[in-house]
């Protein structure tokens, strides 16, 4: 894997070594931003099941200011600081290990809103609808901003919730689908 475009790119970066974290291959992240982006002036974006923390590093590099990454693997946070040090991203990054809806409730205390939120869970093992609506009951995203799904390429992603609309659902490649929601 590797950053593909921006700032970093070219910057090689490490997967997690175990059968529990799925990477977004560069071909479906390379796809993915040029729908979202492909570059962003500044803005803050969360990455929840950050696993390499590949997305958030691909959005730094494209100009995004500030990330915060959060796995509930032990190895993948240990690969995320590897990838964040080798970069040299430190000051752009905050990394948590812990479980997704209790880090949601931790950054509504914070009373921070993003301008993306990756959602790239294990297949089948999250509940997207939860997920999506804890988000919006949190009030966690801001105007015009971005809540990116990526999920198996054969799921149906129906979650019909009033502050946002699906802007697009796409499959990139064989096995991966995306539903991006934006609010407004």
């Amino acid at each position: 894997m590797r950053v593909i475009a921006g700032k970093y790119k070219g910057h090689r970066i490490q997967a997690v070594p175990n059968k529990l974290t799925r990477p977004t291959s560069d071909k479906v992240k390379e796809s993915l931003f040029q729908i979202i982006g492909p570059f962003f002036d500044e803005g803050i974006c969360l990455d929840l099941f950050a696993g390499s923390g590949s997305l958030a590093i691909e959005a730094l590099s494209r100009g995004m200011e500030q990330a915060i990454l959060v796995d509930k693997q032990p190895k993948a946070i240990s690969v995320i600081k590897s990838n964040v040090n080798h970069i040299g991203l430190e000051k752009h990054v905050e990394i948590y290990r812990n479980d997704a809806i209790r880090a949601l409730k931790a950054i509504k205390k914070r009373d921070i809103k993003f301008d993306i939120i990756f959602l790239d869970p294990p297949y089948y093992k999250t509940s997207y609808e939860k997920l999506l609506n804890t988000i919006d009951e949190y009030d966690l995203v801001k105007d015009n901003g971005l809540i990116v799904c990526e999920h198996d390429a054969s799921y149906q992603l129906d979650v019909d919730f009033s502050n946002y609309r699906l802007k697009k659902r796409d499959k990139l490649g064989n096995t991966t689908g995306i539903s991006i929601y934006e609010k407004g």
